[in-house]
This record gives C-alpha cells, sequence and structure tokens, in this order.
C-alpha cells in the first residue's frame, strides 16, 4: 500500500471515526440482463443513494462498494461511506463469472475489515447483497464450488451475512446450493422497492449497537 493510501485512510477515519456498517452490492451485468433489467437496477441504484442519505447516521456509518460480474468481474465502486456514494450507471454483457464475483466480494471485505482494525474502527458484520438473473456461466465448476465453500464458512463464523437475489430466469435452485439463506426471488423488476428495503435494512443495522441482532423490515418486494 502506498504512503498516499495510508494517509487518505487516516484522515478519511479521523474525519468519521464512526462504526462502519459495510455492504458489498455484488451485481450480474451479464448479456441477459440487458433492456428493461440494467435499466431498472441502476434506477434502483439512485434509489439507494436517495434513501441512506435521508438519514444522517446511516449515511456516516453505512459504506457501500459495488462488485459487478459478467465475463469479467471489476470493482465499479471500492468502499464509501452513503452521503460520499455516486451510483454508476451499468451496462450488461457476457457472461456470468459469479464465483469469480463471490471471491472478489469477499476478498474485498476482508482487506476493509483489516484498515477498520489498524485504525481501531468498530464494524457491524458485513453484508454482500447479490443481485443476479442466470446462474453461474463461463468459469469452471471449481470455482463456484470453492465460493459456497467459503461463503459457508464465513456465514458459520459470523464474518459475513449473505443474500441472494434472483431476477426474473434466475436459477432459484441453484443459488440456493451457493448461500447459506434461501434466495429471494424478486418480484417482476421490482429493484427500487427492494433498495428502499435495503436501505431501510442498512439504516436499522447502523442505528444498532455493534453485534445486536437486529429485526429487518418485512420483504414486499420478493418471495421466497
Amino acid at each position: 500500500m502506498t504512503d498516499t493510501l495510508k494517509l487518505d485512510e487516516v484522515v478519511e477515519f479521523a474525519e468519521n471515526p464512526e462504526p462502519r456498517c459495510p455492504c458489498v452490492l455484488l451485481l450480474d451485468t451479464s448479456g441477459s440482463m440487458q433492456g428493461d433489467a440494467i435499466a431498472a437496477l441502476n434506477q434502483g441504484l439512485e434509489t439507494f443513494k436517495e434513501e441512506l442519505t435521508k438519514n444522517t447516521l446511516a449515511s456516516r456509518r453505512v459504506e457501500v462498494a459495488i462488485v459487478t460480474f459478467d465475463s469479467q468481474v471489476q470493482v465499479v465502486q471500492d468502499f464509501v461511506t452513503a452521503d460520499q456514494f455516486q451510483p454508476p450507471v451499468l451496462t450488461a454483457q457476457g457472461l456470468t463469472t459469479m464465483g469469480a464475483g463471490i471471491h472478489k466480494a469477499l476478498d474485498l471485505l476482508q482487506e476493509r475489515k483489516a484498515q477498520y482494525r489498524s485504525h481501531g474502527i468498530a464494524y457491524y458484520r458485513p453484508w454482500v447483497f447479490m443481485i443476479t438473473d442466470g446462474e453461474p456461466q463461463g468459469e469452471f465448476e471449481d470455482v463456484i464450488e470453492q465460493a459456497a465453500q467459503r461463503l459457508h464458512m464465513d456465514e458459520t463464523n459470523k464474518r459475513v451475512a449473505f443474500f441472494s437475489v434472483g431476477v426474473e430466469n434466475a436459477n432459484m435452485a441453484r443459488l440456493g446450493q451457493i448461500g447459506v439463506r434461501t434466495p429471494l426471488k424478486l418480484k417482476g423488476l421490482n429493484f427500487v422497492e427492494m433498495f428502499v428495503w435495503l436501505s431501510a435494512s442498512m439504516s436499522a443495522v447502523s442505528h444498532s449497537k455493534v453485534d445486536d441482532q437486529v429485526a429487518l423490515p418485512p420483504i414486499g418486494w420478493g418471495s421466497v
């Protein structure tokens, strides 16, 4: 790590020593998301920003990062607090390298938690929120198997809370094999309502004490 980056971290955590509530949005941007789906997802990201920044405490505690997966995996947005978050405009193309995407999201969280610890910043159990309309495609089967094993281990040790949301033609049975929680099926392209729920959930967590159990709002936008 460069000295400049370290200095940026020092300044960042000195200016805002609030406990952090990290959330990685792990988003499928493969070709099948083209058209209405990616447009609705982009609109949902705008809503997520608006809703989070309405809440002063949440906007300083909730940190958002975005990882996309298609034929490649990209960190589109590294961790920033909600008040600094600028929603990107995503486009869709390519295959569905979901396993590599999960690994990248977990790597990103590991790095961020190490930064919190080195600066004495408390943090809540991180969330990874995956949205996909398909199933793994374009990568070796062992990549997704290793990602699933890693997820199960991290869930067991309370290092992460992983949620998966299936859109339209997503293979829900396959998603159920990857994560610990039952995947949720989005109603239509109701991304806006889903992101309102996610914002309310992150806000509720950010207002609690670290390690508290938090009751999440009811899910009106999806079904099991």
